[in-house]
Formats: C-alpha cells, sequence, structure tokens
C-alpha cells in the first residue's frame, strides 16, 4: 500500500490560548476510498511545540527524527519541541502503510511521517507568518521564519511564536503549503544526537516496567509450560504464607502471585508450586514439525509470482536445487513482558510500552467488558520490540488479572516466562531451484516458501487466496533480472506453537534462502559471488551498495587459511542493502565475525546518525540469529529458557564484529532501515563461512554444524 503524497491540513481551533494543527495521516486505499487519519501538534503561549507522537520509541531513533521532520519546516529549533505520546486511536493516528492501523513496525515509522509532519510544519509556519504580517500590517512576503520567530529584516524586529498563536488560529489554513528544497534544510539529513539518550543514561526515562502508581502491587507469573496447557492445581495456602504476599489468582492456563514487591511475588510463585494438564500438545517435538514441513512443502502452494515459463524450463535443463531451514526464533528483548492496570467499574487503565495502542485497548475492552473509549493506554518507551510489542497477548493476561486484584497492579514476566512463552518467528522450509544456462547463469527460478501465517492471524483481511505476503517478502522481489520466476507458499501451522513478526519475517529468512542459493548457483558457474551479482542486477541503486560494500570491505584481498568474506544483497522494506561478513573460523568449528561492512541506499537520509545505529544493532541482531539462534520443543515444552551460553544465547560486546555503515546520499522516496540490517546479515554470515571452510550452510543456526569437520 503506498501512501497518498497528499496531506489535508485545517486550523481545529484555540484550546487553553494556543494554536492547535490538526494534520492528516494518509492511510492507503480502503474500499476504492482513501482514508486519512488524523494527528496533532500544538503550539501554545509560551512558544512550546507539542507534537502528539503517532509512533512509539523501542530504540529505533523516532523520538529524534520525526521531530526533525517537523521542527525544520515549523523553523523551530528542536530541542523546543516536546513529545506527547498518542492515545489509542487508529482513525488519527494509522499508519498509512499499514493499512491504518496504529502501529509503528515494518519499518514505516519515518516512511509513514515524511510528507505529512513537514506540510504540518510548513502550513503552521505559513500560518504564524501571516498572522504577524497582520499583526504589523504589512506583507506576508517581507517576513520571515526562523528559530521559533517571524521577522522583518527590513526593521529588525520579531514576534515569537508564542506571541502569534492567538490569532494564527483564526486563520484559514493554506490549500497548499511550499516545502524547503533539500539545499535549504538545515536539521534533514543532519546527524542529529538522540534526544531520548540523556533520560535513558540517568534513568529519568520512564520504561513500561518503570511505571509506579499511587498503592500499586506487584504480581509475576506462571502460564503452563506446555502449548494449550491448562492449570491443574496451585498450593495458594503455601504462597499466602511468604511475607508480602497479598494475593494469588488462577487463570485458565496460568497462575499468577501478587504482592507487594517483585522478590515476595517471585518467592509465593515458588511456594506455589503450581501443577499442569498437558493437554493435546504434550508429545509435540521438533521432529515432528520438520516433517510436517516437509511433507506439506512437497505440494503446490499460493502462487506469489510466475513470470516465463520456470518450471517447465527447470524440466529439461542443467539444474541445481537445494531445501532451506530457518528455526523458530524468541524476540529477547531485554525488557520483558509488563504490563500495569487498573481495573474499576465501567474503566480501564492500561500502562505499557506497546507497538499497537489501538489493539491493546480493543483487548482490554474485551477482557474488562467495557466500551474501547473507556479504555485509556499510557503509551511509554519500549525497551526493545522487534516485533514482540505488536502483540497484547501479555497485555491481556494482565486485565485478566487486574479484574481480580483491588487497585493498581503491575505484572511482569521473568525471563523464562519471556522465551518460554514468546510469539515465535515462524520455522521455514523453504525448497529452492533454478536452472543454468551454458554459462552457468540462471535461466529459471523456483522458489516454495513453506511455514505458518503471521498475517492470516493477525491481519486477516491481507490473507487472500491462501497467500501471506509478508512470508515472500524477499523472494519475489529479489534485486536480480531472472528471466522465469515462479514462487509459491505453503500456509503449515505447527499444533500449538504461536508465531509472530520478528524484525522483517519474511526477508529475513528469505535472504537467508535466496543470497545462499545465489552463492550456490555463482560457485557451480565457478565465478566470484561479487562478480555473478553484478551480472544480473540492472538497477543501478543496487549495485552501488554492492559495490560500495565491497570495497570498503577489501573484497578480493587475500586471507588467512580458514577465513573468508561473504557478500549479501537484498531490496527490502523500500531500501537497498548490501553486506560483506568477515569470519574466522577455529580449528574446533567456532566462528568469529571480524568484520561488517554495510552500505545501504534507504533514500533520502533523514538523520544518518540513527540509520548508521539501526543499521549496527540489526546486524548484531542477524548475526546473534544465525551463529546460535533457535527455540526448540521437546514434549511440547520450548528447551530454552534464559540468556546464557548454552541457553537462547545472544552475541555479547566481546564477540561483535567492527562494522563499518556507509549510507549512499540519494534522493530517492524513503526507506526503511529497522529491519534491512537483520535480513542481509545472515546471508551475508553463512556465505562466508562457506568462503571460509567449503562447508554450505543450509538450516540455521550454525552453532554445532562445523565442530564435526
Amino acid at each position: 500500500m503506498n501512501p497518498s503524497r497528499r496531506s489535508f491540513l485545517k486550523a481545529s481551533a484555540v484550546l487553553g490560548g494556543g494554536l492547535l494543527l490538526e494534520f492528516s495521516v494518509p492511510a492507503g486505499a480502503r474500499a476504492g476510498e482513501l482514508f486519512a487519519p488524523n494527528a496533532f501538534i500544538r503550539i501554545d503561549r509560551a512558544g512550546t511545540v507539542t507534537l502528539v507522537m503517532h509512533r512509539v520509541e523501542m530504540g529505533q531513533g523516532t523520538y529524534t527524527a520525526i521531530p526533525q521532520l517537523l521542527a525544520e519546516e515549523l523553523e523551530v529549533p528542536l530541542e523546543q519541541v516536546r513529545l506527547e505520546a498518542a492515545p489509542a486511536d487508529a482513525k488519527s493516528y494509522g499508519n498509512p502503510f499499514l493499512g491504518g492501523i496504529q502501529m509503528t513496525g515494518g519499518s514505516t515509522a519515518i516512511r509513514s511521517s515524511w510528507q505529512p509532519l513537514r506540510e504540518a510544519g510548513a502550513a503552521a509556519r505559513t500560518m504564524l507568518v501571516q498572522a504577524a504580517a497582520r499583526r504589523w500590517k504589512v506583507d506576508a512576503g517581507e517576513l520571515v521564519a526562523r528559530d521559533a520567530r517571524v521577522w522583518q529584516p527590513s526593521k529588525d524586529r520579531s514576534l515569537g511564536y508564542g506571541e502569534l498563536v492567538d490569532l494564527a488560529a483564526t486563520l484559514p489554513v493554506p490549500d497548499k503549503v511550499q516545502l524547503k528544497e533539500p539545499a535549504e534544510h538545515r536539521l534533514i539529513g543532519k546527524p542529529i544526537r538522540r534526544l531520548d539518550a540523556q533520560g535513558k543514561v540517568d534513568g529519568s526515562a520512564t520504561f513500561g516496567i518503570d511505571v509506579k502508581r499511587p498503592g500499586m502491587k506487584i504480581a509475576t507469573v506462571a502460564a503452563s509450560p506446555v502449548f494449550g496447557g491448562t492449570l491443574a492445581a496451585v498450593d495458594e495456602a503455601a504462597a499466602m504464607k511468604v511475607l508480602g504476599v497479598r494475593q494469588v489468582v488462577r487463570l485458565e492456563n496460568a497462575v499468577a502471585v501478587v504482592a507487594d514487591n517483585m522478590w515476595a511475588a517471585k518467592q509465593g510463585l515458588a511456594a506455589a508450586k503450581p501443577r499442569w494438564n498437558d493437554g493435546p500438545n504434550a508429545s509435540l517435538d521438533m521432529r515432528a514439525i520438520v516433517a510436517q514441513l516437509e511433507r506439506e512443502s512437497a505440494k503446490p502452494g499460493a502462487v506469489a509470482r510466475s513470470e516465463g515459463r520456470a518450471q517447465e524450463l527447470l524440466a529439461g535443463a542443467k539444474r541445481i536445487e537445494a531445501v532451506y531451514q530457518a528455526p523458530f526464533l524468541a524476540h529477547a528483548t531485554l525488557e520483558p513482558p509488563n504490563c500495569t492496570v487498573e481495573v474499576r467499574p465501567g474503566e480501564v487503565d492500561v500502562w505499557v510500552g506497546t507497538q499497537v495502542p489501538d489493539f491493546a485497548q480493543a483487548v482490554a475492552a474485551r477482557v474488562a467488558a467495557v466500551p474501547p473509549a473507556s479504555v485509556r493506554i499510557h503509551n511509554h518507551l519500549i525497551g526493545g520490540g522487534f516485533g514482540r510489542r505488536l502483540e497484547v497477548d501479555f497485555i491481556e493476561q494482565a486485565v485478566l488479572i487486574g479484574r481480580q486484584v483491588r487497585g493498581p497492579v503491575k505484572v511482569i514476566w521473568s525471563r523464562e516466562e519471556d522465551i518460554q512463552h514468546d510469539m515465535y518467528r515462524p520455522y521455514y522450509y523453504d525448497r529452492i531451484a533454478a536452472a543454468l544456462d551454458a554459462s552457468g547463469m540462471p535461466i529459471a527460478w523456483t522458489h516454495r516458501v513453506a511455514g505458518s501465517s503471521i498475517i492470516a492471524r493477525m491481519l486477516p483481511p491481507l490473507f487472500r487466496n491462501g497467500l501471506d505476503i509478508d512470508a515472500v517478502e524477499g523472494a519475489i522481489d529479489t534485486p536480480y533480472a531472472l528471466p522465469a520466476v515462479h514462487v509459491e507458499y505453503v500456509r503449515v501451522e505447527p499444533p500449538g506453537v504461536p508465531t509472530a513478526f520478528w524484525r522483517g519475517v519474511g526477508p529475513t529468512h528469505n535472504g537467508f534462502v535466496v543470497e545462499g542459493f545465489i552463492d550456490e548457483l555463482a560457485a557451480a558457474a565457478g565465478r566470484d559471488p561479487l562478480e555473478y551479482r553484478r551480472a544480473l542486477i540492472k538497477e543501478p541503486r543496487a549495485r552501488n551498495v554492492l559495490d560500495l560494500a565491497a570495497r570498503r570491505a577489501g573484497w578480493g584481498k587475500r586471507l588467512p587459511r580458514r577465513e573468508g568474506r561473504g557478500i549479501a544483497l537484498m531490496h527490502a522494506f523500500g531500501s537497498y542493502v548490501a553486506q560483506v561478513a568477515h569470519v574466522a573460523v577455529g580449528a574446533e568449528g567456532e566462528v568469529r565475525v571480524r568484520h561488517v561492512a554495510c552500505a545501504i541506499d534507504c533514500g533520502v537520509p533523514v538523520n544518518p546518525s540513527t540509520i548508521a545505529a539501526q543499521m549496527e544493532g540489526g546486524i548484531v541482531f542477524g548475526l546473534t540469529a544465525g551463529l546460535w539462534g533457535q527455540v526448540t520443543i521437546a514434549a511440547g515444552r520450548v528447551q530454552q529458557g534464559n540468556f546464557g551460553f548454552h541457553d537462547y544465547r545472544l552475541m555479547r560486546m566481546n564477540e561483535a564484529p567492527r562494522i563499518d555503515v556507509d549510507i549512499v546520499p540519494s534522493s530517492a522516496p524513503l526507506g526503511g532501515v529497522g529491519e534491512p540490517g537483520t535480513s542481509v546479515a545472515i546471508p551475508a554470515l553463512v556465505n562466508a563461512v562457506y568462503a571460509a571452510t567449503g562447508r554450505r550452510i543450509r538450516t540455521l543456526p550454525i552453532g554445532e554444524q562445523l565442530r564435526s569437520r
């Protein structure tokens, strides 16, 4: 869904002696009509600009880059913009790239704000200039706005914005506004320091887990360790003997202990010793899940892309084929799921960090049996989202508990509950094949993706004719010119295993499959992987990032034995990204990533600092997944439980590589940056391992696969 480049602006009223400017964010086509929700900017008599922030901050830099867009056109210092989290209101704050849902995700926060926020700032600036012109009885063309003031240079006089808001609020909003030319930008394109950094350093920033309310109790929970299991019994008397424990709350599939503090709640839960009915999935294991995927992936699926005679050409030509597998993955956010609720007769307050405020409001209203308008969502900073905070399961659970507790209660999951009751990145089983001509170049390409459908569960209207559009992203839109292509999707739902978006779901696995297979074709043709890709690319932006990353990495320079470089390229989320990973593989098979060179063309770079930080974080996230990330199931239970060398392992600081990020200057439309770094890091890593060892990795994680060779 492509957003309109137009917005409709109007001045609505003078509220509290200030100018309220309402602007509309187009939401994409719905039943042939353009849906345009609204967001709000306030300027008070003190000249303070309040941006009601319609996207959430979870570490990606939106609380800096989005205000840059507004401040640039409004002509105010960035530090003068105050942020206020938007309430739950999809009509006003919907995301045009995501069908109008009030959602921060899909690497769309800046893209969805680019046009409307600049237009809103320009419209407000124009109105303030017109107000000054009326005050002084001069032509508006004589005046300029700068640093939150309107100036008349010829008389060296000025008025602050706060002095003009009352008059400005009475003026009509211009039908059209003149946006700055790129050469005039003073904020857009500049590496502005993160505005939220200070509060995170000194502890004043408030995340969901930091919420404090008068009379608040703390609860922690244990849910059935088996998918679909239920609570059988609990020793409530033992729990109540723990000092500070106030209440035991039983749910269908979980138990919560409510106490004065977290320590008492944890001790009370341990004393409660809950017992479970395991239910129908008690024997579920990875062997059965993979067998199901293997079996179903042999069947034809929903066609996602079909050009040329790919299947026919495969039948009569030299062919290479492979099966790639990508495991279940946990989000493992630094801040575990938590939610504070207060349920009163007829109304609910929810304090939480969520990527989907309107979904949170809806589930709280349903559980508490109140109208959505009676639920107030107080959104907070998020200590890592990666898609986990797109889900509302932990909010639903908190409201169920809150219904039985008098006063506010903060529900906090342990790390074990987090990992063992996550909503996981799907396990994918892909069959891919290519027919080659005499020179080793592909003349036909087929790719069948098999895995569960997040779209069907979360956004049912977008799941059409059996096709999950997210599951095939990165498979149907490769950066290569392939003469004949056929891509299919087969929906396979492992029993009981909940799946969810994970920092770019489709591209995170399709990048691994497509770029791993391109490397296989290059090897079969006896060609250099870089040159093989260059021969297949027709888009100059793709070639530019590929060449830039290769140069930065020193592609072609000799390396010691058991070291190698791997290259990967993707077009995903509107951006072109290439990476080269340099790895060393030890005698016992351990993989050490020494360096990653990354080049990105994401269109106009709003804040190069946040872009570079996003790519660095995404690369580490992807390398972690490629090296060690997996969730395995035995006897219906997730086997991982915490961070650790032999558990759900994360890359440590001493293991992280040097990362160089080059941002291509561009005037192209904005692309996303939150997820592409992760998506490209994984194939660059596995291709580097092949270059170092000759061992082709088709099943992730790399883990122990090299230790026996």
